[in-house]
């Protein structure tokens, strides 16, 4: 702080620092911040119970000692009248960089210790096909994504990537902890200018950087699939696949086989085949499978792609390809899943244990897929299939949520506002007047990152960090943890919420293990006090080893894959068992239901954005200054605007029958004709929340995408793609009004 003014800077280390930090300035004191506890006014007069004036209502003020009764009694009532089971614990894990003041960690320990438990949710948004399809095909998730091909081995080995979705460098700015190096531009320059060749497949040119000096081939969003498909085929017809590979490490080739060339449905999968599906030339797809053949070769597939209807299939897709090339487990080769998507990725690990807030046990086995959360609301006892199981929806009365926004993370927000008037109670602990919070029935102001001491740290980043607080909290705002202790003696259970510990206590017990590991590798280990007054210090890594795929590949018998038959499954057995049919055993090209047409004859593509980490601190300076009119801004090709006679710089209108936003608009011809993008991460702003469906004046694009699953199998986010239509808006431009508090009394 100087001169009451926040200034930040990027660690003197990182060599490619980055601007997401610049929102905080602005963002300290920002009169979108929450000062004093709140309470929906129909909830305090009425108390819970379904309401469809969720959203809509003016708050009342209250003291905290009046909140935490308030909320300690309708928590009490729930436990008591519907058990743990009642309860679905919302978190996201986003809201904090440090380790004890993770709002994931710290709502799970309080529901788990004060009520027994909670109805949880498994997987991401981010990657909720991709984590259920992977276990069966690869084996361990985790491994395929943090230990297994690494920057340092695509700078020295690598010859060609091919980069499905890219890898923007916006992803790779973020990671839970905090990310004190940024080496992916820096990796990729040096890689090139190595030799190593770069070919992005991407309706986006800019989803690899300028240093990749990467050939673009612009493909139809979603079609991954069948060009890879393509790709295979090539290699099969021309007898370029590793037959000695497919033999020793996979399983299913044969069945997959069969299909691939046509013999169980009569196509061929070849490139004349896909070039009427990906827009992309038979002679292309041809040429590029000749330029993998023989080369040390990694196939890269993005998170994004399997944020979409089949999103299943391109995961699973790009393992089958590399197999196909004979690479996996080679140094620089084979296949790395979502490398470039976060900044966990492509990173060796640290040796020793990071700081982690235990969360306790959950005595309630329930959990729903996280993108079904509208689902579960709406149809409570209504029955759906995962993972080859069929389930049954919860009947939940109350939702907790401290840590991340629905209101950014899910799909057809219309349809999410109707799911949560269904509950009882919504419970918030927010900073910041959030659209989750506005359809809250208690609201807890919650501090920010800056507010709070900490540490910080990363599994997969070697800097170990102190985190002092650096200003008061903003009003009355209370840590999480302040929160939870108070609610917890309300329900008899702060000893065993708390340990009898306050924050310094805390973060002293949680650095120890670090410290005892760092003992135990003969290293340097200060004591808690040395490390609080210090500037952190680098943990040990591990070596770069290339994880269980390099073992599997020296010697599969000694380390198989934990997949059911050790190897890499082609074709899954399992899943196959499962009979879904938009997820057969083994990758496919499936039709996607949500095709351009005469209403909707444009593909959205809602990535995420490249100004802040989801929707947290949207107010923030540097998101800010990348509006245009207050608006989000959103990219269309310059012939699909001048057909609708639109121009640079206009405010747009994007609609389907789910929803409609305004958005400013800027041409380029970085993009795909037939696309048009909008990130995610503008707040959601209705012009008139009484309305069914009402417009989004900021530029959500979430109000228009669609709220199903990729797949009986995973029931995974689809919130990539959609098809909208778009026109030039021409009435009076509404007011932004998504960072106002709701009128109180």
């Amino acid at each position: 702080m100087k001169d009451g003014r926040l200034e930040v800077r990027p660690h003197p280390g990182d060599p490619d620092p980055n601007r997401l930090i610049e929102n905080f300035p602005d963002a300290l004191r920002h009169h979108a911040r929450i000062a004093r506890p709140m309470v929906r006014r129909g909830w305090l007069d009425h108390g819970p119970g379904p309401d469809e004036r969720r959203g809509r209502d003016d708050f009342v003020e209250l003291s905290w000692n009046e909140a935490i009764d308030v909320l300690g009694g309708e928590l009490a009532r729930v436990r008591d009248s519907f058990g743990p089971a009642g309860v679905f614990g919302g978190s996201y894990g986003w809201s904090n960089a440090g380790r004890f003041h993770h709002a994931e960690s710290q709502i799970h320990r309080f529901l788990n210790t004060a009520l027994g438990g909670y109805v949880r949710s498994v997987n991401t948004y981010s990657e909720g096909a991709a984590a259920v399809v992977v276990p069966h095909v690869l084996g361990d998730y985790t491994d395929l994504t943090k230990r297994n091909v690494t920057w340092e081995q695509i700078e020295q080995d690598t010859e060609i990537v091919v980069a499905f979705g890219g890898m923007a460098l916006k992803n790779s700015r973020v990671a839970g902890g905090g990310v004190s190096r940024h080496v992916e531009r820096g990796a990729m320059a040096r890689a090139a200018q190595r030799g190593c060749e770069f070919v992005l497949v991407s309706p986006l040119r800019i989803d690899l950087p300028d240093e990749a000096r990467a050939e673009w081939i612009s493909c139809i969003p979603g079609t991954d699939t069948a060009l890879m498909l393509a790709l295979v085929h090539t290699l099969v017809a021309e007898g370029l696949h590793d037959r000695a590979f497919l033999d020793r490490y996979t399983v299913g080739w044969a069945r997959f086989e069969q299909y691939l060339l046509g013999r169980t449905d009569g196509q061929p999968k070849n490139a004349d085949w896909a070039m009427s599906i990906t827009g992309v030339s038979a002679d292309v797809i041809r040429a590029l499978a000749h330029r993998l053949h023989g080369r040390r070769a990694l196939i890269v597939v993005s998170h994004s792609l399997q944020r979409a209807e089949h999103g299943e299939q391109p995961i699973w897709m790009g393992a089958v390809l590399a197999a196909a090339l004979g690479q996996i487990g080679l140094p620089g080769g084979g296949y790395a899943y979502s490398l470039g998507a976060i900044a966990y990725y492509g990173r060796r690990q640290n040796a020793v244990p990071i700081p982690t807030l235990p969360q306790g046990d959950n005595g309630i086995r329930d959990f729903i897929p996280v993108a079904r959360i509208a689902d579960m609301l709406l149809n409570p006892g209504g029955q759906y299939r995962y993972n080859g199981e069929t389930r049954t929806y919860p009947n939940i009365k109350l939702v907790y949520w401290a840590g991340g926004n629905p209101f950014h993370h899910h799909q057809d927000l219309n349809r999410l506002r109707r799911a949560f008037a269904r509950l009882d109670t919504l419970v918030v602990h927010e900073l910041a007047w959030t659209a989750t919070a506005r359809h809250a029935a208690i609201v807890l102001p919650a501090t920010m990152t800056l507010e709070r001491m900490d540490i910080g740290a990363c599994a997969n980043d070697p800097l170990l960090v102190p985190m002092h607080p650096v200003a008061e909290p903003f009003g009355e705002a209370r840590d999480d943890y302040a929160i939870f202790a108070d609610l917890a003696k309300r329900l008899d259970a702060h000893e065993a919420f708390t340990e009898g510990r306050n924050v310094r206590q805390w973060l002293e017990h949680l650095y120890e293990p670090t410290r005892l590991g760092l003992i135990q590798q003969g290293l340097s280990a200060p004591s808690f006090d040395e490390f609080w007054q210090g500037n952190g210090f680098d943990l040990p890594q591990e070596p770069d080893d290339g994880g269980l795929l390099r073992a599997f590949r020296n010697d599969p018998d000694a380390a198989p894959l934990s997949t059911p038959s050790g190897r890499i499954e082609i074709f899954s057995e399992t899943i196959d068992s499962y009979k879904e049919v938009d997820c057969p055993g083994h990758p496919a090209w499936l039709n996607p239901s949500d095709a351009p047409n005469a209403t909707t004859p444009l593909r959205l593509i809602a990535n995420q954005p490249s100004t802040r980490l989801h929707s947290q601190l949207d107010f923030g300076g540097h998101s800010a200054e990348e509006k245009h009119r207050g608006r989000e801004i959103a990219h269309m090709h310059p012939s699909d605007a001048k057909a609708r006679g639109i121009s640079d710089g206009d405010i747009i209108r994007l609609f389907n029958s789910r929803g409609a936003c305004l958005a400013a608009v800027r041409l380029t011809d970085g993009i795909r004709p037939g696309v048009v993008q909008l990130p995610t991460g503008a707040w959601y702003d209705p012009d008139d929340p009484e309305d069914d469906l009402p417009l989004c004046v900021h530029g959500n694009p979430n109000v228009l995408t669609r709220d199903v699953g990729t797949s009986a199998l995973a029931q995974g986010c689809t919130g990539q793609l959609t098809t909208v239509q778009v026109e030039r808006f021409n009435g009076n431009l509404p007011p932004i009004k998504a960072y106002d508090p709701p009128q109180s009394l």
